[in-house]
């Protein structure tokens, strides 16, 4: 069975390498182009396309997927099947071009949080569960007729970031999976079974951007709390710190506790030892920051960020 692989982060790698592990015959890897990134704008690589060069796979990078010479270079691949792990949205002469079909690996339980943050908005929306799908590719994103599902709990501390590595070596071994089906399917000329997406069951889960991801005082302890580990460590909560001077300050948020009510304060206002711990009021109750970064600073622990940053009387979050 000839396999053709999409995908460029280090989310996606876990899947090929388990493909790679497990023996089955990857032909070619398609991923991202190279491109400038970081402070020196060094020219990067994908993780996949690292991973695809150290295990000798033959890589393919277009800048447009309906490119004529990229459309020639896949059909001469003759792939049984496609695999789509964390890439971008296929034209339909690509994704139609495997007999078997092209199949992704989506970080949710689809159809609940389709779209390109589903592990974010699943922590922020506070969800107990979250899981990874396997699904057969059509038209409308994120709607195809499911083949495999695999849930994991989502914990009352779970960050974006545990949780992505959590999906993703279950992913890894959920690609594996459908793979084999696949192969079975072909040698026992047995029609693979379906299960239709519901459509009452679905959310969304779009793209987030930098507004997004700004604290509201004004909500309640419990939404704030969920809001700042659905965005840890990646794109990270932020907020407004004005430091009872008359400066603004900008400051990531990465990981807090939260607690219920408490005395009354106006939002934002804090509470502070100078020593081991700052907490803000907001809503119902108080957040107690215990990871944050001050704008051109490194990410300390709160109690680390208190010996270099006094707390003023007036200061306060707005």
């Amino acid at each position: 069975m000839r396999i053709v692989f999409m995908g460029t982060p280090g989310f996606a790698v876990a899947s090929l390498d388990n493909l790679i592990k497990n023996n089955y015959n990857v032909v070619a890897v398609v991923t991202a182009p190279d491109k400038p990134a970081g402070r020196g704008q060094q020219i990067q690589q994908s993780d996949v396309k690292k991973y695809a060069l150290e295990h000798n796979l033959k890589v393919l990078q277009p800048e447009k997927l309906k490119d004529e010479n990229f459309i020639s270079e896949l059909k001469n691949l003759n792939a049984d099947l496609q695999f789509v792990v964390a890439f971008r949205m296929l034209p339909e002469v690509v994704w139609d071009m495997p007999k078997m079909g092209t199949y992704n690996l989506h970080a949710s339980l689809l159809p609940k949080y389709r779209g390109a943050a589903p592990i974010n908005w699943a922590i922020i929306n506070g969800e107990k569960e979250s899981g990874v799908t396997t699904f057969k590719l059509k038209h409308e994103i994120d709607t195809g007729n499911i083949l495999f599902q695999e849930k994991v709990e989502i914990g009352p501390g779970t960050t974006a970031g545990e949780l992505h590595d959590k999906l993703m070596q279950i992913g890894a071994a959920l690609i594996v999976k459908t793979a084999a089906v696949i192969q079975k399917s072909i040698e026992n000329n047995e029609a693979l079974t379906f299960l239709p997406q519901q459509e009452n069951l679905v959310c969304h889960a779009p793209k987030i951007f930098k507004e997004d991801c700004l604290i509201n005082w004004g909500k309640p302890a419990v939404e704030i709390n969920n809001l700042i580990r659905g965005l840890s460590p990646y794109p990270t909560a932020w907020a407004r710190l004005h430091n009872g001077v008359g400066e603004e300050l900008l400051v990531k948020i990465f990981n807090s506790r939260y607690e219920l009510d408490a005395p009354f304060n106006p939002n934002g206002s804090l509470i502070t030892d100078n020593k081991n711990f700052l907490k803000v009021y907001c809503e119902d109750g108080l957040i107690e920051i215990t990871e944050i970064q001050l704008q051109g600073k490194k990410k300390m622990f709160v109690h680390e960020f208190l010996r270099g940053f006094t707390v003023k009387d007036g200061a306060k979050f707005i």
